[in-house]
């Protein structure tokens, strides 16, 4: 039997500026090693693989302070307009 029920999806609401903070300081250590950022970071949050964020500055474990699923969803809120 097919459970055609759709699963809700929810992320429980965080702090947003910490989020936004982290983002940056994991920007600038990877701009100060040479890397680009950009990429790197979507490489991080599509992988899930840590190495993709520079250690310089302790930007790896920051990032690690937000969930995955948290970071894409401020990512998509913001692209489309509907920051909190």
């Amino acid at each position: 039997m097919v459970d055609d029920k759709t699963m809700n999806f929810r992320v429980e609401k965080d702090n947003n500026v910490k989020a936004r903070e982290i983002l940056k300081q994991v920007y600038q250590a990877l701009m100060e090693k040479g890397y680009n950022p950009i990429n790197q970071i979507v490489g991080y949050i599509l992988s899930g693989d840590p190495t993709y964020i520079t250690s310089h500055n302790d930007a790896r474990n920051l990032i690690r302070l937000i969930e995955r699923d948290e970071l894409l969803e401020k990512l998509v809120k913001n692209y489309i307009g509907l920051d909190e």
